[in-house]
């Protein structure tokens, strides 16, 4: 590779981390202004194709995507969904392929019913990375949040074997409903068996590493390897990776805390780097797609497109509809077994069917032979992800605004909840002290004994605190506010000092650096409230 390849290869990465970073810095959805600044780019003379490698993002991309945010979801909070994230992540994605797929074959009927129904299963199933990207920016209420994460964990597995099936048929392979069925159940239930044996695996190395540098780099490794070791016996990568990854986030908080305080920042940048990329491949995709459409009606592919997209929208309110009111019309048990759920979050789950880059590298991994519209089928897939990204990313905030749908009241019942655990952890932490001081097994200076209670009782006081903002009753700053505020200001004039005498050469940086560190670490338990 010579220099110049080189250089426009890191152009990609660098642009995308520099409109990320403006994202952030203005408080936009990341996700929409990188797929729309790589629509941009991508009609600028002199720049590079940026081609979507489908090899490459199921291998390099999605692996490590969808470990973290199983990783940084909740086994128990899964657990209470598991029917509707069941419902969408297997029945509306079968659901949206069939209805996706007729209405392509009856728009487009010289594409043929496989290749139709291959399209169906390419945009069926909204992305992980777009769910999560775009739904934690919005601040849903916890449940929602749960369902949409649960949904787009394991809806790649329903659409990628349906995937696989349509595409046998396209190229001969043939397949029968008998046969569509055990393809499904030997791909989810031994990706789930591996899933669950890399898991045990990793999970007790994990709690055995005591390097927290070593453990998290072994981490980097275990969504490759579930991945992997699934696919090469054609089960579902996918589904193994997600089952290690909810296990070992549910088994983090018995690692050590320097395991578990490098996994939350490496897992951060490793999710903001990979996940800028892919959104703006996703609109550097642009120009590629349409060069492959010469000698096709620019308005009648437009046509197909919008209507492709109305359908995969519709068919994601109908299904949720007609699971959610539909028991509950004709079934008594139903209604008094099942709590009501609100027309509110339903239609926010409805409107909430994001696809993104999984949807393109399937379509980009169609094959040639035999396909002779190939090159419509992408630049319909491109469509549709483009479409639900713009249209209903952009439109998101708003019908959460009009909806006044919001996780305020979770906010506030965290916050109470964590005050009385608080006060239970600092009692039970003061009476051991009490007992150690008693039993004379340490020699205990008053000063010390008298510092650790009142360090104790701080935090369970701050707790209680946040309750009310951090202010007082006549809005006046509670005590532990006032404390935050001149820590820090004491943080900052003693960082200056460290750094004026390491500058005089009067400590070495590696001082600095120890120092630092220790700085650093009690402002972000000050930065955390």
């Amino acid at each position: 590779m010579d220099a110049s390849s080189a250089l426009q290869l890191l152009l990609l990465p660098v642009g995308a981390l520099a409109v990320a970073g403006l994202a952030r810095k203005m408080d936009w959805s990341a996700p929409l202004l990188l797929v729309l600044a790589g629509l941009v780019v991508s009609v600028i003379p002199g720049v590079p194709d940026y081609r979507l490698s489908p090899e490459i993002v199921l291998l390099v991309f999605l692996p490590p995507l969808l470990y973290s945010a199983a990783l940084d979801s909740s086994y128990l909070r899964l657990r209470d969904v598991r029917r509707p994230v069941f419902l969408l992540a297997v029945g509306l994605v079968l659901f949206s392929t069939v209805t996706i797929g007729l209405t392509a074959y009856a728009l487009i009927p010289s594409l043929g019913l496989p290749a139709a129904l291959a399209l169906g299963a390419i945009v069926a199933p909204p992305d992980a990375v777009a769910a999560v990207a775009v739904g934690r920016r919005l601040g849903l209420p916890r449940r929602v949040m749960t369902v949409l994460i649960g949904e787009s964990l394991f809806n790649d597995a329903t659409a990628l074997t349906a995937y696989r099936v349509a595409v046998g048929v396209i190229v001969g392979t043939g397949a029968t409903l008998l046969s569509t069925a055990g393809q499904f159940l030997y791909a989810a239930g031994v990706g789930l068996v591996i899933g669950m044996v890399i898991a045990y695996l990793a999970g007790r190395a994990l709690l055995r590493i005591r390097d927290a540098l070593v453990a998290n780099a072994f981490s980097l490794l275990v969504p490759y390897v579930a991945y992997m070791a699934a696919e090469v016996v054609h089960a579902s990568g996918v589904i193994s990776v997600v089952i290690v990854g909810v296990y070992l986030g549910h088994l983090m908080s018995s690692t050590g805390y320097g395991t578990r305080l490098l996994s939350r920042a490496v897992w951060q940048v490793m999710d903001f780097v990979l996940e800028s990329i892919v959104f703006a491949l996703i609109g550097l995709q642009l120009l590629v797609l349409v060069r492959g459409l010469e000698g096709e009606s620019p308005w009648q592919v437009a046509g197909y497109a919008v209507a492709l997209f109305l359908v995969a929208v519709l068919a994601r309110a109908i299904w949720m509809v007609a699971t959610i009111y539909l028991p509950r019309v004709v079934s008594r048990r139903w209604r008094a077994r099942e709590a009501k759920v609100p027309w509110q979050h339903v239609a926010v789950v409805s409107w909430a069917g994001m696809r993104g880059v999984v949807s393109l590298a399937a379509a980009f991994a169609l094959p040639v032979a035999g396909l002779p519209e190939r090159n419509l089928l992408l630049f319909l897939t491109f469509a549709v992800v483009i479409g639900t990204l713009v249209v209903q990313g952009l439109s998101f905030p708003w019908l959460i605004r009009k909806l006044g749908v919001s996780n305020e009241r979770e906010r506030y019942e965290d916050n109470l909840s964590e005050a009385a655990a608080q006060q239970a952890a600092v009692a039970a932490g003061l009476a051991r002290l009490d007992e150690l001081v008693a039993e004379g097994v340490l020699e205990v200076h008053e000063p010390v004994v008298e510092q650790l209670r009142t360090r104790a009782e701080r935090s369970a006081l701050h707790a209680w605190e946040r309750l009310g903002g951090g202010t007082g009753p006549a809005g006046e700053e509670t005590p532990a506010t006032v404390y935050r505020r001149l820590r820090r200001e004491m943080l900052a004039a003693e960082r200056e000092v460290f750094v004026r005498m390491r500058d005089q050469r009067r400590i070495d940086d590696e001082v600095l650096r120890r120092v630092m560190a220790e700085l650093d670490f009690e402002e972000a338990i000050l930065e955390r409230d």
